[in-house]
């Protein structure tokens, strides 16, 4: 196990930045420096503070740093802040709120909120195709109707109206993958399920008619309006359970999101949850190892 189990572990792992910089330069750069612009292994350590960074590339003549390629690039905000978002970003389970990280970190809520975006992108992994026994259930996100400005409201019906729908497949004892859905029409669900899920396996589901045919696998469902919740091994309490601690986070500790970013706060649990059987110090890894080559830029941030 990790000596990081608490926030005082934290900082006896990383106690200052020149730590937590030769921590990520030895994740990043496994065998040895290489240059972020040509990858050449020909590198100059530069020694004088003056210097624009730390290195310095002999063939393409560039300076560089292990920022450069991943999400820390262009952020003036010192690495060992970074490893520390990143740290509360993984072990809180319901999330945290931009005020609260910008409090832990000491910057704007502004730097806070890009800072979290961008390590939500390191955890937007394409992993594997599911397989064996899975759960599959949708949920609907968004503010009540009867709680927005009349100028707002979706006025067309009853429940999930205005709501946005996300779709949940959770491998039973195993990881989850959730998406948000343009609608639940049984193409779109359908789709999802067929891109994410080996055939041949078992899905669970509720009575939606949508899910009706998944003729490539085998499928049993729970009709939860006549009150059936369980049916021998038949039920989807995985998935449910999972959904209640997304609205957890999205009711006690977001309070809304955009749906611009909604496919962002969707990956953050569901990596979250997937990550967590690790240990802290293997979470920062984790998130580390998917920083290459996802850099986001405030501009595409706030333009998505």
């Amino acid at each position: 196990m990790s000596d990081i189990v608490s926030l005082s572990g934290f900082f006896k792992k990383f106690p200052d930045e020149e730590t937590a910089v030769k921590f990520i330069e030895k994740r990043i750069w496994k065998d040895g420096v290489v240059c972020s612009h040509c990858s050449s292994k020909n590198i100059t350590k530069c020694m004088g503070k003056k210097q624009p960074m730390p290195y310095h590339c002999k063939d393409c003549r560039k300076y560089f740093s292990v920022r450069i390629g991943t999400i820390f690039n262009e952020s003036k905000l010192p690495l060992q802040k970074w490893l520390l978002a990143i740290y509360i970003l993984t072990n809180c389970k319901k999330g945290v709120s931009s005020i609260y990280l910008a409090e832990q970190l000491g910057c704007t809520q502004k730097t806070a909120w890009f800072l979290a975006h961008r390590i939500r992108e390191t955890w937007n992994l394409n992993s594997p195709k599911l397989f064996g026994v899975i759960e599959v259930d949708e949920v609907y996100i968004g503010g009540k109707e009867s709680n927005k400005h009349e100028s707002k409201k979706a006025k067309i019906g009853r429940g999930a109206s205005g709501k946005t729908p996300v779709i949940g497949l959770k491998c039973r004892e195993g990881n989850i993958k959730a998406f948000v859905l343009d609608s639940v029409s049984s193409p779109d669900i359908i789709k999802v399920i067929e891109e994410n899920v080996e055939n041949n396996s078992k899905i669970y589901t509720d009575s939606f008619t949508a899910y009706n045919s998944l003729n490539k696998y085998l499928h049993e469902s729970v009709n939860h309006s006549k009150k059936e919740y369980v049916r021998g091994f038949v039920h989807t309490n995985g998935i449910e359970s999972f959904w209640a601690v997304l609205k957890r986070g999205y009711y006690g500790i977001y309070h809304s999101w955009s749906i611009r970013h909604l496919h962002r706060y969707i990956s953050e649990f569901s990596e979250r949850f997937n990550m967590r059987k690790n240990d802290s110090l293997d979470k920062i890894i984790l998130s580390i190892n998917g920083s290459i080559d996802k850099r986001l830029s405030y501009k595409d941030l706030v333009n998505a």
